[in-house]
C-alpha cells in the first residue's frame, strides 16, 4: 500500500512539473513595436507566441510623438524592440537607452534600398524629424517582405523554440504580400500614365510612387503637425489647378482645416483619408497592413481615373 501511494505521489509531482513547464513555455514573448504598422507585422509573424505593445498607436503621428513613462516601462519589460529605422523614430532608441533596456532590438527595414526624401522648393528645413533617407519603406509590399523576414529572424533569436513557427508564419505572410503587390500593379495598369498624378498632404509615398509609377505632389511646406498658413493653402490650390489634378487626398493624421479650405477654395472633392504612417482604429478600413494597402490602392486608383 505504501509503495502504491509513493508511486501515485511521484506521478502527481511529475505531472505537475510537466504542467508547470507547459505553462511556462506558453508564456508569450513580450515585444514592443515603435508604431502601429510595425505592431501589426509583428503579430502576423509572431502569432500567438508573442504579446505586442505598440508605442505610437492607431491614427497617431510618430513624427510628433512624445514618449510617456509607461512607454519606458513597456520597453524594459520586453525581450524585443522592433523599430523601423531609416531615421523614422530617433526617439525610440533614445527612450530604450534612458530606460535601461537590456533586450534585443531589430531594425525592420534592414536590407531595404533607401530612397532620398524629395528636395522640393519650400521643403528646406523639412518638417520631418528624420534623416535625408526616406523612412517610409513599408509603403510597398515588396519591401515589407524584408520586414517580415527580419522580424522572424529576430523573434527566433529571442525565442529559439518558436523559430519554426516564426519562419512558417513569415513565409505565409510573404505570399500574401506578393499577391497584394501583383494586385496593386493590376489596378494601376488600367490607368494611362498621364493620369497617374496625385496630390497628398505628406511626402511619404516615394517608395509607392517608384513601385507603381505614380507622380505624387505633396503640398509645399505643409506638416503633419502644423497649422496650415494661408500662403501654404494658396500654393496647394495653384498646384491643383496647374496640374489639373482631381485626385486629392488627405491623410488620416492631417489637419482637418486644410481639408475644409481645399474643398471650398479649390472646388475639389477630397477623397477618403489615406493611411500612411498609422493604421486606422480596430474595425476601420485600415486596421491591418494588408487592409491599409488595399484601401490606399483602391482609393488612389479611383481618384486618378478622374484626372
Amino acid at each position: 500500500m505504501h509503495r502504491v501511494f509513493r508511486k501515485l505521489l511521484l506521478a502527481f509531482v511529475a505531472g505537475a512539473s510537466l504542467l508547470s513547464g507547459a505553462s511556462f513555455a506558453a508564456e508569450p514573448i513580450q515585444v514592443v513595436a515603435s508604431f502601429s504598422i510595425l505592431g501589426d507585422l509583428v503579430r502576423a509573424v509572431g502569432g500567438d507566441r508573442v504579446s505586442v505593445t505598440t508605442l505610437v498607436g492607431a491614427n497617431e503621428d510618430a513624427h510628433a510623438f512624445t514618449p510617456k513613462p509607461a512607454d519606458a516601462r513597456a520597453i524594459v519589460k520586453s525581450r524585443l524592440l522592433v523599430i523601423n529605422g531609416l531615421g523614422f523614430e530617433p526617439w525610440a532608441q533614445k527612450l530604450a537607452k534612458s530606460a535601461g533596456y537590456k533586450g534585443e532590438t531589430v531594425v525592420a527595414s534592414n536590407g531595404v534600398k533607401p530612397l532620398s526624401m524629395p528636395k522640393e522648393k519650400g521643403h528646406e528645413g523639412s518638417h520631418h524629424d528624420h534623416d535625408e533617407a526616406d523612412p517610409h519603406a513599408w509603403q510597398t509590399p515588396h519591401n515589407v517582405v524584408l520586414y517580415a523576414r527580419n522580424i522572424a529572424a529576430a523573434l527566433a533569436q529571442v525565442d529559439p523554440a518558436g523559430a519554426t513557427a516564426y519562419q512558417a508564419n513569415a513565409a505565409a505572410y510573404v505570399k500574401e504580400l506578393q499577391a497584394l503587390d501583383t494586385w496593386a500593379k493590376a489596378q494601376f495598369a488600367a490607368i494611362p500614365a498621364a493620369k497617374r498624378k496625385v496630390i497628398t498632404s505628406h511626402d511619404a509615398f516615394g517608395y509607392f510612387a517608384a513601385q507603381y509609377q505614380i507622380r505624387f505632389l505633396a503640398p509645399q511646406g505643409v506638416s503633419t503637425d502644423a497649422e496650415p498658413s494661408a500662403r501654404q493653402v494658396a500654393q496647394l490650390i495653384r498646384q491643383i489647378q496647374r496640374e489639373k489634378i482631381r485626385a486629392v487626398f488627405i491623410e488620416n493624421m492631417s489637419n482637418p482645416k486644410l481639408l475644409a479650405q481645399l474643398a471650398r477654395d479649390a472646388g475639389v472633392t477630397v477623397g477618403p483619408a489615406l493611411y500612411v504612417d498609422a493604421l486606422s482604429a480596430a474595425g476601420g478600413p485600415a486596421d491591418s497592413y494588408l487592409k491599409l494597402m488595399r484601401h490606399n490602392v483602391t482609393e488612389l486608383a479611383l481618384g486618378m481615373q478622374k484626372n
